[in-house]
Protein backbone atom coordinates (compact mmCIF):
# COMPACT_ATOMS: atom_id res chain seq x y z
CA UNK A 1 0.00 0.00 0.00
CA UNK A 2 2.55 2.24 0.66
CA UNK A 3 5.10 1.41 -1.84
CA UNK A 4 7.66 3.45 -3.64
CA UNK A 5 6.07 7.20 -4.95
CA UNK A 6 2.93 6.46 -2.77
CA UNK A 7 3.76 10.28 -0.57
CA UNK A 8 3.99 11.85 -4.48
CA UNK A 9 0.97 10.39 -5.77
CA UNK A 10 -0.80 11.35 -1.73
CA UNK A 11 0.23 15.28 -1.83
CA UNK A 12 -0.81 15.48 -5.85
CA UNK A 13 -4.73 14.24 -5.29
CA UNK A 14 -5.04 16.47 -2.08
CA UNK A 15 -6.54 18.71 -3.39
CA UNK A 16 -9.98 18.11 -3.78
CA UNK A 17 -13.01 18.32 -1.32
CA UNK A 18 -12.99 15.95 1.53
CA UNK A 19 -15.87 14.68 3.85
CA UNK A 20 -13.86 14.55 6.86
CA UNK A 21 -10.18 15.88 7.91
CA UNK A 22 -8.76 14.18 10.48
CA UNK A 23 -5.75 15.69 12.39
CA UNK A 24 -4.10 13.56 14.48
CA UNK A 25 -2.17 10.12 13.77
CA UNK A 26 -2.95 8.25 17.12
CA UNK A 27 -5.48 5.52 17.86
CA UNK A 28 -8.02 7.81 17.72
CA UNK A 29 -7.29 9.10 14.57
CA UNK A 30 -6.68 5.78 12.78
CA UNK A 31 -10.06 4.32 14.64
CA UNK A 32 -12.23 7.43 13.07
CA UNK A 33 -10.55 7.02 9.33
CA UNK A 34 -10.96 3.37 10.07
CA UNK A 35 -15.15 3.56 10.20
CA UNK A 36 -15.27 6.81 8.13
CA UNK A 37 -13.24 4.78 5.11
CA UNK A 38 -15.35 1.83 5.75
CA UNK A 39 -18.42 3.87 4.96
CA UNK A 40 -17.33 5.48 1.81
CA UNK A 41 -16.53 8.74 3.18
CA UNK A 42 -14.01 10.82 1.60
CA UNK A 43 -11.60 10.93 4.59
CA UNK A 44 -7.90 11.83 5.05
CA UNK A 45 -5.75 11.87 8.22
CA UNK A 46 -2.75 14.04 8.47
CA UNK A 47 0.26 13.60 11.51
CA UNK A 48 2.69 16.01 11.75
CA UNK A 49 5.31 13.64 12.70
CA UNK A 50 4.75 9.83 12.83
CA UNK A 51 1.51 7.31 12.83
CA UNK A 52 1.72 6.42 16.53
CA UNK A 53 4.41 8.60 17.55
CA UNK A 54 3.08 10.09 20.25
CA UNK A 55 0.74 8.73 23.13
CA UNK A 56 -0.16 5.92 21.48
CA UNK A 57 3.30 4.24 20.91
CA UNK A 58 3.90 5.01 24.51
CA UNK A 59 1.49 3.64 26.54
CA UNK A 60 1.30 0.80 28.71
CA UNK A 61 0.39 -1.87 25.98
CA UNK A 62 -2.56 -3.31 28.47
CA UNK A 63 -5.81 -3.46 26.87
CA UNK A 64 -7.62 -3.51 30.21
CA UNK A 65 -11.18 -2.72 31.80
CA UNK A 66 -9.91 -0.35 34.20
CA UNK A 67 -10.29 -2.44 37.27
CA UNK A 68 -9.06 0.68 39.13
CA UNK A 69 -11.76 2.82 37.60
CA UNK A 70 -14.58 1.30 39.85
CA UNK A 71 -12.72 2.65 43.40
CA UNK A 72 -13.81 6.20 42.09
CA UNK A 73 -17.36 4.74 40.69
CA UNK A 74 -16.94 5.05 37.03
CA UNK A 75 -18.87 2.14 36.35
CA UNK A 76 -19.63 2.78 32.92
CA UNK A 77 -16.60 3.41 31.53
CA UNK A 78 -14.84 -0.15 33.33
CA UNK A 79 -18.27 -1.55 31.42
CA UNK A 80 -17.47 -0.05 28.21
CA UNK A 81 -13.97 -1.07 28.25
CA UNK A 82 -14.33 -4.66 29.53
CA UNK A 83 -16.73 -4.79 26.88
CA UNK A 84 -14.27 -3.47 24.26
CA UNK A 85 -11.74 -5.52 25.49
CA UNK A 86 -13.40 -8.76 24.96
CA UNK A 87 -14.43 -7.14 21.16
CA UNK A 88 -10.72 -6.43 20.35
CA UNK A 89 -9.41 -10.10 21.51
CA UNK A 90 -11.94 -11.42 18.96
CA UNK A 91 -10.93 -9.05 16.02
CA UNK A 92 -7.53 -8.69 16.74
CA UNK A 93 -6.17 -12.24 17.72
CA UNK A 94 -2.62 -12.43 17.00
CA UNK A 95 -2.28 -8.73 17.73
CA UNK A 96 -4.51 -8.53 20.49
CA UNK A 97 -3.63 -11.74 23.00
CA UNK A 98 -5.04 -12.52 26.49
CA UNK A 99 -2.73 -12.23 29.63
CA UNK A 100 -2.91 -13.51 33.26
CA UNK A 101 -2.97 -11.27 36.10
CA UNK A 102 -2.08 -11.76 39.83
CA UNK A 103 -3.17 -9.08 42.09
CA UNK A 104 -0.76 -9.94 45.26
CA UNK A 105 -2.12 -8.56 48.81
CA UNK A 106 0.16 -8.04 51.51
CA UNK A 107 -0.35 -7.68 55.17
CA UNK A 108 0.83 -4.05 54.97
CA UNK A 109 -1.70 -3.18 51.80
CA UNK A 110 -4.03 0.03 52.43
CA UNK A 111 -6.75 -1.64 50.67
CA UNK A 112 -7.40 -4.74 52.29
CA UNK A 113 -7.88 -7.90 50.01
CA UNK A 114 -11.90 -8.25 50.30
CA UNK A 115 -11.99 -5.27 48.40
CA UNK A 116 -10.10 -6.85 45.61
CA UNK A 117 -12.32 -9.87 45.74
CA UNK A 118 -15.75 -8.06 45.67
CA UNK A 119 -14.42 -5.46 42.65
CA UNK A 120 -12.98 -8.75 41.05
CA UNK A 121 -16.33 -10.09 40.75
CA UNK A 122 -18.15 -6.81 39.52
CA UNK A 123 -15.24 -6.46 37.20
CA UNK A 124 -16.03 -10.12 35.63
CA UNK A 125 -20.15 -9.63 35.76
CA UNK A 126 -19.88 -6.05 33.72
CA UNK A 127 -17.33 -9.00 31.02
CA UNK A 128 -20.07 -11.66 31.16
CA UNK A 129 -16.91 -13.72 31.79
CA UNK A 130 -15.72 -15.18 35.36
CA UNK A 131 -12.47 -15.27 35.61
CA UNK A 132 -11.00 -14.97 38.86
CA UNK A 133 -9.97 -16.88 41.75
CA UNK A 134 -8.39 -16.27 45.29
CA UNK A 135 -4.85 -18.27 45.97
CA UNK A 136 -3.07 -18.38 49.28
CA UNK A 137 0.48 -16.74 49.63
CA UNK A 138 2.00 -20.61 49.14
CA UNK A 139 0.36 -20.58 45.20
CA UNK A 140 0.60 -17.31 44.65
CA UNK A 141 4.96 -18.16 45.19
CA UNK A 142 4.40 -20.94 42.62
CA UNK A 143 2.85 -18.86 40.35
CA UNK A 144 5.02 -16.17 40.63
CA UNK A 145 8.46 -17.26 41.99
CA UNK A 146 10.29 -13.42 42.07
CA UNK A 147 7.26 -12.69 44.02
CA UNK A 148 8.34 -11.05 47.48
CA UNK A 149 7.32 -13.51 50.03
CA UNK A 150 7.69 -11.23 53.00
CA UNK A 151 3.99 -10.06 54.44
CA UNK A 152 2.51 -11.77 51.51
CA UNK A 153 -1.23 -12.64 52.70
CA UNK A 154 -2.47 -14.18 49.06
CA UNK A 155 -3.54 -13.18 46.05
CA UNK A 156 -5.97 -13.13 43.00
CA UNK A 157 -5.86 -14.24 39.54
CA UNK A 158 -7.33 -12.42 36.93
CA UNK A 159 -7.64 -11.97 33.02
CA UNK A 160 -7.14 -8.79 30.73
CA UNK A 161 -5.24 -7.99 27.40
CA UNK A 162 -2.33 -6.55 26.38
CA UNK A 163 -1.34 -5.46 22.44
CA UNK A 164 1.45 -3.59 20.58
CA UNK A 165 -0.07 0.09 20.56
CA UNK A 166 2.08 1.30 17.43
CA UNK A 167 1.20 -2.09 15.69
CA UNK A 168 -2.57 -1.56 16.05
CA UNK A 169 -2.67 1.89 15.13
CA UNK A 170 -0.85 0.94 11.76
CA UNK A 171 -2.79 -2.10 11.25
CA UNK A 172 -5.96 0.29 11.94
CA UNK A 173 -4.41 2.98 9.03
CA UNK A 174 -3.48 0.40 6.87
CA UNK A 175 -7.10 -1.20 6.50
CA UNK A 176 -8.98 2.10 6.06
CA UNK A 177 -6.25 3.03 3.45
CA UNK A 178 -7.46 -0.15 1.53
CA UNK A 179 -11.23 0.75 1.79
CA UNK A 180 -10.24 4.29 0.15
CA UNK A 181 -9.08 6.07 2.84
CA UNK A 182 -6.09 8.77 2.60
CA UNK A 183 -3.13 8.73 5.20
CA UNK A 184 -0.18 11.23 5.23
CA UNK A 185 2.60 11.14 8.11
CA UNK A 186 4.55 14.03 7.92
CA UNK A 187 1.77 16.91 6.67
CA UNK A 188 1.51 19.17 9.42
CA UNK A 189 -1.28 21.57 9.51
CA UNK A 190 0.20 24.79 10.28
CA UNK A 191 -2.84 27.01 10.66
CA UNK A 192 -6.87 26.01 10.35
CA UNK A 193 -9.02 27.34 7.55
CA UNK A 194 -12.36 29.61 8.21
CA UNK A 195 -15.32 31.08 6.24
CA UNK A 196 -15.96 34.57 6.82
CA UNK A 197 -19.11 33.37 9.11
CA UNK A 198 -15.73 32.05 11.19
CA UNK A 199 -16.47 28.22 10.95
CA UNK A 200 -13.68 26.17 10.64
CA UNK A 201 -13.51 24.73 6.84
CA UNK A 202 -10.23 23.42 6.05
CA UNK A 203 -6.57 23.74 7.19
CA UNK A 204 -3.12 24.22 5.64
CA UNK A 205 -0.60 21.66 5.35
CA UNK A 206 2.95 21.45 5.09
CA UNK A 207 5.39 18.69 4.26
CA UNK A 208 7.60 17.88 7.15
CA UNK A 209 9.90 15.22 4.77
CA UNK A 210 13.42 15.88 4.44
CA UNK A 211 14.30 18.02 1.33
CA UNK A 212 10.24 18.50 1.04
CA UNK A 213 8.92 22.58 0.66
CA UNK A 214 5.06 21.04 -0.36
CA UNK A 215 2.35 22.86 0.82
CA UNK A 216 -1.61 22.86 0.46
CA UNK A 217 -4.58 24.35 1.57
CA UNK A 218 -7.06 21.63 2.26
CA UNK A 219 -10.79 21.86 2.12
CA UNK A 220 -13.45 19.72 3.91
CA UNK A 221 -17.35 19.38 5.37
CA UNK A 222 -15.94 18.63 8.54
CA UNK A 223 -12.35 18.99 10.56
CA UNK A 224 -11.74 16.65 13.65
CA UNK A 225 -8.92 17.31 16.08
CA UNK A 226 -7.47 14.08 17.48
CA UNK A 227 -4.52 15.31 18.48
CA UNK A 228 -4.73 13.86 21.85
CA UNK A 229 -2.22 15.71 24.28
CA UNK A 230 -2.05 18.53 21.60
CA UNK A 231 -5.61 19.23 21.37
CA UNK A 232 -5.81 22.20 23.26
CA UNK A 233 -3.53 24.34 21.32
CA UNK A 234 -5.73 23.65 18.08
CA UNK A 235 -8.34 24.60 19.91
CA UNK A 236 -6.66 27.89 20.91
CA UNK A 237 -7.12 28.54 16.90
CA UNK A 238 -11.12 28.56 17.43
CA UNK A 239 -10.45 30.31 20.88
CA UNK A 240 -11.68 27.58 22.82
CA UNK A 241 -10.17 27.80 26.31
CA UNK A 242 -7.53 24.94 27.60
CA UNK A 243 -9.30 22.32 29.28
CA UNK A 244 -6.94 19.07 29.52
CA UNK A 245 -4.48 18.00 32.27
CA UNK A 246 -1.58 16.27 31.20
CA UNK A 247 -0.10 13.44 32.60
CA UNK A 248 3.18 11.57 32.23
CA UNK A 249 3.14 7.92 31.93
CA UNK A 250 6.29 6.34 32.61
CA UNK A 251 7.69 2.92 32.29
CA UNK A 252 11.06 0.92 33.05
CA UNK A 253 11.71 -1.85 30.75
CA UNK A 254 13.80 -5.31 32.16
CA UNK A 255 15.43 -7.98 29.74
CA UNK A 256 13.33 -10.99 30.69
CA UNK A 257 15.82 -13.04 31.98
CA UNK A 258 16.45 -10.54 34.68
CA UNK A 259 12.89 -10.26 35.53
CA UNK A 260 11.20 -13.55 33.73
CA UNK A 261 7.44 -13.33 34.62
CA UNK A 262 4.80 -15.17 32.45
CA UNK A 263 2.01 -13.37 33.52
CA UNK A 264 1.23 -9.35 34.59
CA UNK A 265 1.93 -8.87 38.49
CA UNK A 266 -0.69 -5.73 39.91
CA UNK A 267 1.24 -4.53 43.02
CA UNK A 268 0.02 -1.94 45.02
CA UNK A 269 3.59 0.65 45.99
CA UNK A 270 4.47 0.65 49.46
CA UNK A 271 4.55 4.31 49.47
CA UNK A 272 1.27 5.35 48.13
CA UNK A 273 -0.60 2.44 47.69
CA UNK A 274 -0.88 2.94 43.80
CA UNK A 275 -1.40 -0.13 41.69
CA UNK A 276 2.07 -0.39 39.39
CA UNK A 277 2.41 -3.11 37.33
CA UNK A 278 4.91 -5.77 36.16
CA UNK A 279 4.27 -7.60 32.95
CA UNK A 280 5.60 -9.62 30.54
CA UNK A 281 5.81 -8.10 26.65
CA UNK A 282 7.50 -8.64 23.37
CA UNK A 283 10.09 -10.87 25.23
CA UNK A 284 10.74 -8.05 27.80
CA UNK A 285 9.25 -7.33 31.07
CA UNK A 286 7.61 -3.72 31.26
CA UNK A 287 7.32 -1.94 34.85
CA UNK A 288 4.96 0.55 35.29
CA UNK A 289 3.14 2.99 35.40
CA UNK A 290 3.81 6.51 36.93
CA UNK A 291 1.06 9.34 36.69
CA UNK A 292 2.28 13.08 37.09
CA UNK A 293 1.81 16.20 35.46
CA UNK A 294 3.62 17.10 33.24
CA UNK A 295 4.42 20.87 32.63
CA UNK A 296 7.14 20.90 29.93
CA UNK A 297 6.98 21.77 26.51
CA UNK A 298 5.01 19.12 23.93
CA UNK A 299 7.63 19.90 21.69
CA UNK A 300 10.16 18.27 23.80
CA UNK A 301 10.19 14.44 23.73
CA UNK A 302 8.64 13.62 27.06
CA UNK A 303 11.32 11.11 29.31
CA UNK A 304 10.98 9.97 32.51
CA UNK A 305 12.27 12.21 35.43
CA UNK A 306 14.61 11.33 38.30
CA UNK A 307 11.63 10.81 40.76
CA UNK A 308 9.54 8.69 38.54
CA UNK A 309 12.76 6.19 38.55
CA UNK A 310 13.15 6.46 41.79
CA UNK A 311 9.71 5.42 42.59
CA UNK A 312 9.12 2.52 39.96
CA UNK A 313 12.48 1.21 41.01
CA UNK A 314 11.71 0.97 44.89
CA UNK A 315 8.41 -1.15 43.54
CA UNK A 316 10.46 -3.31 41.46
CA UNK A 317 13.18 -3.94 44.49
CA UNK A 318 10.45 -4.58 47.10
CA UNK A 319 8.16 -6.79 45.11
CA UNK A 320 10.86 -8.78 43.20
CA UNK A 321 13.54 -9.02 46.07
CA UNK A 322 15.27 -12.04 45.07
CA UNK A 323 16.27 -10.82 41.36
CA UNK A 324 18.37 -8.01 43.34
CA UNK A 325 17.36 -5.96 39.87
CA UNK A 326 19.43 -2.56 40.16
CA UNK A 327 19.81 0.27 37.64
CA UNK A 328 22.60 -1.07 35.27
CA UNK A 329 19.76 -3.56 34.41
CA UNK A 330 17.15 -1.50 32.37
CA UNK A 331 17.16 -2.18 28.50
CA UNK A 332 15.06 1.21 28.51
CA UNK A 333 12.61 3.86 29.38
CA UNK A 334 9.77 4.91 28.02
CA UNK A 335 7.27 7.89 28.39
CA UNK A 336 3.66 9.21 27.09
CA UNK A 337 1.93 11.93 27.83
CA UNK A 338 -1.79 11.14 28.69
CA UNK A 339 -4.50 13.89 27.45
CA UNK A 340 -7.49 13.46 30.51
CA UNK A 341 -10.26 16.07 31.30
CA UNK A 342 -9.20 18.71 33.89
CA UNK A 343 -11.01 18.54 36.75
CA UNK A 344 -8.99 20.32 39.13
CA UNK A 345 -8.39 16.98 41.32
CA UNK A 346 -5.61 17.06 43.46
CA UNK A 347 -4.38 13.17 42.51
CA UNK A 348 -3.72 13.49 38.94
CA UNK A 349 -4.86 9.31 39.19
CA UNK A 350 -8.46 10.23 40.04
CA UNK A 351 -8.62 12.56 36.93
CA UNK A 352 -11.55 10.91 34.96
CA UNK A 353 -10.54 8.71 31.96
CA UNK A 354 -13.60 9.13 29.95
CA UNK A 355 -14.16 10.98 26.47
CA UNK A 356 -15.56 14.31 25.35
CA UNK A 357 -16.65 15.43 22.40
CA UNK A 358 -16.12 19.67 21.96
CA UNK A 359 -17.39 21.71 18.99
CA UNK A 360 -16.35 25.17 18.56
CA UNK A 361 -16.46 27.52 15.21
CA UNK A 362 -16.80 23.72 12.87
CA UNK A 363 -13.78 22.36 14.87
CA UNK A 364 -14.73 19.01 16.24
CA UNK A 365 -12.12 17.80 19.11
CA UNK A 366 -12.59 14.48 20.54
CA UNK A 367 -10.34 13.88 23.84
CA UNK A 368 -9.87 12.04 27.09
CA UNK A 369 -10.05 8.24 26.99
CA UNK A 370 -8.12 5.47 26.85
CA UNK A 371 -5.91 2.81 24.25
CA UNK A 372 -8.99 0.38 24.89
CA UNK A 373 -12.44 2.22 23.79
CA UNK A 374 -10.55 3.93 20.78
CA UNK A 375 -13.11 2.33 19.18
CA UNK A 376 -16.17 4.00 21.34
CA UNK A 377 -14.39 7.53 20.64
CA UNK A 378 -14.32 7.29 16.91
CA UNK A 379 -17.78 6.26 16.67
CA UNK A 380 -18.69 9.31 18.43
CA UNK A 381 -17.03 11.69 16.73
CA UNK A 382 -17.42 9.97 13.43
CA UNK A 383 -21.87 10.51 14.44
CA UNK A 384 -20.59 14.02 15.50
CA UNK A 385 -19.19 14.48 11.87
CA UNK A 386 -21.85 12.77 10.17
CA UNK A 387 -24.73 14.75 11.26
CA UNK A 388 -23.19 17.87 9.62
CA UNK A 389 -22.99 15.91 6.25
CA UNK A 390 -25.47 15.84 4.30
CA UNK A 391 -26.04 11.95 3.13
CA UNK A 392 -24.32 11.19 6.90
CA UNK A 393 -27.64 10.04 9.05
CA UNK A 394 -28.30 7.19 5.90
CA UNK A 395 -24.56 6.45 6.02
CA UNK A 396 -25.17 5.64 9.69
CA UNK A 397 -28.12 4.16 9.58
CA UNK A 398 -26.94 1.47 7.16
CA UNK A 399 -24.04 0.86 8.75
CA UNK A 400 -25.40 0.51 12.23
CA UNK A 401 -22.77 0.17 14.99
CA UNK A 402 -21.66 -3.89 14.75
CA UNK A 403 -18.94 -3.39 12.15
CA UNK A 404 -15.35 -5.21 12.88
CA UNK A 405 -12.78 -2.82 13.96
CA UNK A 406 -10.36 -5.05 11.91
CA UNK A 407 -10.52 -6.97 9.07
CA UNK A 408 -11.57 -10.54 9.21
CA UNK A 409 -8.53 -13.39 9.13
CA UNK A 410 -8.92 -17.09 8.45
CA UNK A 411 -9.07 -18.81 12.05
CA UNK A 412 -6.73 -21.42 10.31
CA UNK A 413 -3.07 -19.43 9.60
CA UNK A 414 -1.55 -22.44 7.69
CA UNK A 415 -3.70 -21.26 4.60
CA UNK A 416 -2.40 -17.77 4.16
CA UNK A 417 1.03 -18.06 4.98
CA UNK A 418 3.60 -19.78 3.20
CA UNK A 419 5.28 -23.52 4.25
CA UNK A 420 8.80 -22.71 4.69
CA UNK A 421 11.14 -25.84 4.66
CA UNK A 422 10.52 -28.27 7.41
CA UNK A 423 13.95 -27.03 9.43
CA UNK A 424 12.69 -23.27 9.65
CA UNK A 425 8.65 -23.87 9.57
CA UNK A 426 6.67 -20.97 11.05
CA UNK A 427 4.75 -22.55 13.94
CA UNK A 428 1.19 -21.79 14.51
CA UNK A 429 1.71 -19.16 17.28
CA UNK A 430 4.26 -17.47 15.16
CA UNK A 431 1.75 -17.71 12.19
CA UNK A 432 -1.05 -15.94 14.20
CA UNK A 433 1.22 -13.49 15.47
CA UNK A 434 2.36 -12.32 11.86
CA UNK A 435 -1.34 -12.13 10.71
CA UNK A 436 -2.05 -10.08 13.62
CA UNK A 437 0.43 -7.34 13.15
CA UNK A 438 0.14 -7.78 9.47
CA UNK A 439 -3.42 -8.77 8.29
CA UNK A 440 -3.55 -9.80 4.51
CA UNK A 441 0.09 -8.10 4.03
CA UNK A 442 1.87 -11.17 6.32
CA UNK A 443 2.30 -13.56 3.26
CA UNK A 444 3.74 -10.86 1.60
CA UNK A 445 6.04 -9.73 4.80
CA UNK A 446 7.97 -13.14 4.21
CA UNK A 447 7.79 -13.17 0.38
CA UNK A 448 9.87 -10.01 0.54
CA UNK A 449 12.74 -11.57 2.40
CA UNK A 450 15.50 -13.43 2.24
CA UNK A 451 15.82 -17.05 3.73
CA UNK A 452 17.94 -15.94 6.90
CA UNK A 453 15.91 -13.21 7.38
CA UNK A 454 13.09 -15.53 8.60
CA UNK A 455 15.24 -15.69 11.50
CA UNK A 456 14.12 -13.97 14.92
CA UNK A 457 16.48 -11.21 15.80
CA UNK A 458 17.91 -12.51 19.12
CA UNK A 459 16.60 -11.39 22.21
CA UNK A 460 13.04 -10.32 20.07
CA UNK A 461 10.07 -11.93 18.60
CA UNK A 462 10.36 -10.14 15.70
CA UNK A 463 12.28 -11.16 12.19
CA UNK A 464 14.56 -9.86 10.23
CA UNK A 465 12.00 -10.28 7.32
CA UNK A 466 9.87 -7.27 8.99
CA UNK A 467 12.81 -5.48 9.15
CA UNK A 468 12.43 -5.04 5.50
CA UNK A 469 9.04 -5.02 5.18
CA UNK A 470 8.80 -1.85 7.06
CA UNK A 471 11.50 -0.28 5.39
CA UNK A 472 10.28 -1.13 1.79
CA UNK A 473 6.49 -0.69 2.63
CA UNK A 474 5.31 0.96 6.01
CA UNK A 475 5.72 4.92 5.20
CA UNK A 476 9.24 5.20 7.13
CA UNK A 477 10.73 8.49 6.83
CA UNK A 478 13.32 8.21 9.54
CA UNK A 479 15.53 5.91 11.42
CA UNK A 480 13.38 6.28 14.57
CA UNK A 481 9.86 5.52 13.14
CA UNK A 482 11.76 2.09 11.94
CA UNK A 483 13.25 1.32 15.36
CA UNK A 484 11.01 2.85 18.03
CA UNK A 485 7.34 2.32 15.82
CA UNK A 486 7.57 -0.01 13.33
CA UNK A 487 9.51 -2.66 15.40
CA UNK A 488 10.25 -2.11 18.83
CA UNK A 489 13.46 -2.64 18.95
CA UNK A 490 14.77 0.52 20.77
CA UNK A 491 13.23 -0.59 23.48
CA UNK A 492 13.60 -4.48 23.58
CA UNK A 493 17.22 -4.32 22.18
CA UNK A 494 20.88 -3.25 24.55
CA UNK A 495 21.45 0.15 23.32
CA UNK A 496 17.99 0.25 21.39
CA UNK A 497 19.45 -1.98 18.56
CA UNK A 498 22.69 -0.04 17.90
CA UNK A 499 25.08 -2.96 18.85
CA UNK A 500 23.51 -4.83 15.69
CA UNK A 501 23.45 -1.59 13.54
CA UNK A 502 25.63 -2.99 10.63
CA UNK A 503 22.62 -5.73 9.90
CA UNK A 504 20.09 -3.56 10.22
CA UNK A 505 22.05 -1.12 7.53
CA UNK A 506 22.92 -4.09 5.64
CA UNK A 507 18.86 -5.08 5.31
CA UNK A 508 16.85 -1.28 5.38
CA UNK A 509 19.18 1.49 3.60
CA UNK A 510 18.46 0.26 0.33
CA UNK A 511 14.76 -0.26 0.75
CA UNK A 512 14.67 3.09 2.42
CA UNK A 513 16.89 5.00 -0.78
CA UNK A 514 19.12 6.64 1.16
CA UNK A 515 22.62 7.18 0.10
CA UNK A 516 25.90 6.66 3.33
CA UNK A 517 25.58 10.42 4.15
CA UNK A 518 21.43 10.43 4.90
CA UNK A 519 22.33 7.12 6.72
CA UNK A 520 25.09 8.77 8.97
CA UNK A 521 22.44 11.80 9.38
CA UNK A 522 19.64 9.57 10.61
CA UNK A 523 22.12 6.75 12.87
CA UNK A 524 23.67 10.20 14.41
CA UNK A 525 19.90 11.52 15.22
CA UNK A 526 18.53 8.10 16.30
CA UNK A 527 21.66 7.66 18.89
CA UNK A 528 21.10 11.00 19.68
CA UNK A 529 17.40 10.35 20.45
CA UNK A 530 17.34 7.00 22.23
CA UNK A 531 20.47 8.51 24.24
CA UNK A 532 18.40 11.43 25.82
CA UNK A 533 14.80 9.96 26.11
CA UNK A 534 15.15 6.15 26.17
CA UNK A 535 18.36 5.00 27.66
CA UNK A 536 17.70 5.09 31.93
CA UNK A 537 20.66 7.97 32.77
CA UNK A 538 21.56 7.64 35.99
Amino acid sequence: MWDKGWRDQAWSSINQHWDIIIIGGGITGAGILREAARLGLRVLLVEGQDFASGTSSRSSKLVHGGLRYLKTAQIRLTYDSVRERERLLREGRGLVIPLGFLMANYRKDRTPAWVFGAALGLYDLLAFKWGHRHYDAMDMRELCPPLNEQGLLGGYRYFDAQTDDARLVLRLIEEACQDGGVAINYARVTNLLSLNSGQVCGIVLQDQTPGSSRTAEVKASVVVNATGAWADELRAQVSGRARLRRLRGSHLVFPNHRLPLTRAVSLLHPKDGRPVFAFPWEGATIIGTTDVDHDLPLETEPTISSAEVEYLMELVQWGFPAQELAYPDVLATFSGVRPVIHTGKANPSKESREHVLWCENGLLTVAGGKLTTFRLMAWDALKAACARLANGADLLSQAGNHLRILNALPDDATPVLPHLNKNDDLNPASRQRLLGRYGTNAPAVLASAARSELELIPGTLFRWAELRWAACAEAVVHLDDLLLRRLRLGLLLPEGGLLCVDRIRSIVQLELGWDDMRWEQELATYTDLWNRCYRLNY
